[in-house]
């Protein structure tokens, strides 16, 4: 007899009974899990991606436990309250850590409509490093002064850290998480990803240049600070002369496309 594949749930079924709105934000989150996996930033079936529910803010969105991320799609997420609570029918549980440190910022944070924690190799790395993130390079200066930290309190499967998280996040959109990871709070789901995206790259950049032995330059304050002013702001937020930054909304429709063109199951 052929096992049930536990990745499948009819789309059919979940669309009819939610609205519009809510499964493209499924669409766009499952999509956001394949990319995690096409850029190779997942650790197994751990780590996660969470998303607000349109018109239910006590609501979010959750990977399922024991999936890849490569398995994920609109239909199989799992929609949890703020308690950890499943609010829809599923076949699939959800992973505690992932349950405690989402709920910590979706209940604390109103703005943070998607999060993404994640173990990456630099992400761990300069998680590690007491300097946090140095303003080496573009990439790093986008995120000058909008980083939180936060001291490692082991397995984040308690309450209690809740609080802490929140608290140490305030009112930025990154947070490194010392001896462990990366976060990042977004106002949608493609800005948190671009967020990511560049901060995986400044990460990335650091390790190497501190690996290089070579002496190194820095920032400037004042440059760092006119970059990250110009960075990610609210969608349609111009900047101080005017302009729209694309960083955050102009990469979504292309990477959806990418995903597109390489496994559109995610869509199911």
């Amino acid at each position: 007899m052929k096992a049930e594949n536990p990745v499948y749930i009819r789309p059919d079924a979940v669309a009819s009974s939610i609205s519009a709105e809510e499964w493209q934000t499924r669409v766009d989150l499952a999509a956001c899990y394949r990319l995690h996996a096409h850029y190779g930033w997942t650790d197994l079936i751990y780590t996660h991606i969470s998303a607000r529910v349109p018109g239910a803010e006590e609501h979010f969105l959750l990977n399922p436990f024991g999936l890849m991320f490569d398995e994920i799609t609109a239909s199989n997420l799992v929609k949890i309250d703020l308690d950890g609570n499943v609010v829809s029918p599923t076949p699939h549980p959800i992973h505690r850590a992932g349950f405690v440190i989402h709920s910590a910022i979706h209940g604390g944070r109103p703005d943070a409509q998607c999060v993404i924690h994640a173990h990456t190799r630099a992400g761990m790395a300069v998680s590690a490093m007491e300097c946090g993130l140095l303003p080496l390079t573009q990439h790093a200066m986008l995120f000058h002064g909008k980083i939180g930290y936060h001291d490692s309190e082991g397995l984040a499967n308690q309450l209690g850290e809740r609080e802490r998280l929140v608290r140490d996040i305030g009112d930025k959109p990154v947070m490194i998480l010392r001896n462990h990871g990366t976060l990042v709070a977004g106002k949608t789901i493609g800005q948190a990803f671009a967020m990511m995206w560049h901060l995986e790259m400044a990460m990335q950049a650091q390790v190497d240049a501190l690996a290089s032995g070579q002496k190194l330059t820095y920032g400037s304050p004042e440059l760092a600070t006119r970059i990250a002013s110009n960075s990610f702001r609210e969608p349609g937020q111009p900047r101080a002369d005017g302009s729209i930054s694309p960083l955050g909304h102009m990469e979504w429709p292309a990477l959806l496309r990418r995903m597109d063109r390489l496994d559109p199951s995610f869509r199911q």
